[in-house]
């Protein structure tokens, strides 16, 4: 994933750059530069709007009492379409400017939120945050208490058995105080 990344994050400046020089070849140097120019300024203040609405829709989200999962996202949009209408180029400012749009910030939200998060949250939490949980038997079968390491109220054996009889939450106090813990 890590070398993914490192070319996909070489790959872009490059193509931005080759870009750039075929659209100066087309239509002036002085026009492409006043384009990157304009696209990042008009970019800001769409993101400054943006984010401004989106702090809003979060405050009124937490003051319903509503978990503002998806405003939250956005946001974290917001920050990288922010960062990409800064970097100088027209590939970068069209990415920026379809992670700032509201229409198309959603179809990104959508697909974030079923190829990253929800797979990301599935194996932190073993599918219990989304609902993917073995709801009769056991997942494996044929490892069955093949764990290898104790875990603290084990009941003697190994994996992940817990003693949940009466005495595993008793508290042990000295003979020297009383049941509030007053010597």
């Amino acid at each position: 994933m890590w070398k993914r990344l490192l070319v996909l994050l070489l790959l872009v400046p490059l193509a931005d750059g080759l870009f750039l020089v075929f659209v100066a070849g087309q239509i002036g140097w002085q026009l492409t530069v006043a384009l990157v120019v304009l696209t990042a300024l008009l970019g800001m203040l769409l993101v400054r709007a943006e984010g401004r609405h989106t702090l809003r829709k979060i405050q009124t989200d937490l003051t319903h009492g509503d978990i503002p999962t998806d405003r939250i996202i956005d946001g974290g949009f917001l920050l990288v379409a922010g960062a990409f209408l800064l970097t100088p180029g027209l590939i970068t400012d069209t990415l920026g400017f379809l992670l700032a749009f509201p229409v198309t910030r959603a179809v990104f939200r959508k697909a974030a939120k079923r190829w990253v998060i929800t797979p990301y949250v599935d194996k932190q939490t073993g599918g219990l945050a989304s609902g993917n949980v073995y709801t009769f038997g056991f997942p494996n079968p044929g490892d069955i208490g093949g764990g290898s390491s104790a875990s603290p109220g084990d009941s003697g054996g190994t994996g992940d058995t817990y003693r949940m009889d009466s005495d595993a939450y008793d508290i042990d106090f000295d003979d020297e105080s009383d049941e509030k813990g007053n010597p």
